[in-house]
């Protein structure tokens, strides 16, 4: 069986792609802070049956991403499907942006997924097979208010998987974004009623959408069936 390792795998919509993929995976849920949660979403996992493990990363530190996969190669065969979840964010207008702010959420969304997908595609490039998905943002896309260095750092995401595509697709490794809009997550639960009906009335499916909406989706891009 192949190996899934779900970066930010313990909550919201990583948490909800780590239980779609236990059925089909291995899964490592990856966390940095979130032990208990991690913990939880494998016992999820193996009460259905699957295969699962927590697994601490730090996607800042290239020393840290390297023990993670390695911790992962000693349990399982390599990770074979990496999905780059991991993100933060630190709002402000851009004049008040602080430097340290614009650097934290690029250094962890942008770079963080960069560390990983390097070194995740040393197993890829040995059997010929691979999968590859970034959870980007509608913002990276369309840009937002208050979220410059949050929409650089998805933007930036992009980029970097068109890139990894053209040099890795000859390899059978596939490289696809995501780039959700509003999801009902902790990330978007400061939002009033007010905000969230405007949101809606915005959508052509009139709701906001839900991690599982996006999992199906990531789940269809990790399988043989997306090889194209």
């Amino acid at each position: 069986m192949k190996t899934a390792f779900v970066t930010g795998g313990s909550r919201g919509i990583g948490k909800a792609i780590s239980l779609k993929l236990g059925s089909s995976f291995n899964v490592a849920v990856g966390y940095a802070s979130s032990k208990d949660l991690a913990e939880d979403t494998v016992k999820e996992i193996t009460a259905s049956g699957g295969n699962a493990m927590s697994v601490h990363i730090d996607v800042t530190d290239a020393s840290l991403v390297d023990k993670a996969f390695t911790s992962i190669e000693q349990q399982y065969d390599g990770v074979d499907v990496l999905i780059n979840n991991a993100g933060i964010t630190k709002d402000n207008i851009l004049p008040r942006l602080k430097d340290t702010d614009w650097d934290d959420v690029i250094n962890t969304n942008l770079s963080g997924a960069f560390r990983s997908s390097q070194r995740s595609i040393k197993n890829m490039l040995k059997k010929k097979w691979g999968r590859i998905v970034f959870i980007s943002s509608i913002v990276g896309i369309t840009g937002n208010q208050g979220q410059a260095n949050y929409a650089a750092s998805k933007a930036g995401l992009i980029g970097l998987s068109r890139s990894i595509s053209k040099e890795m697709g000859s390899r059978n490794i596939t490289a696809n974004v995501v780039a959700p809009g509003y999801i009902d997550t902790d990330m978007t639960s400061f939002l009033s009623n007010d905000e969230k009906n405007n949101i809606i009335e915005q959508l052509s499916i009139k709701r906001i959408g839900t991690p599982e909406d996006i999992a199906n989706i990531v789940s269809f891009l990790c399988s043989d069936e997306s090889e194209y």
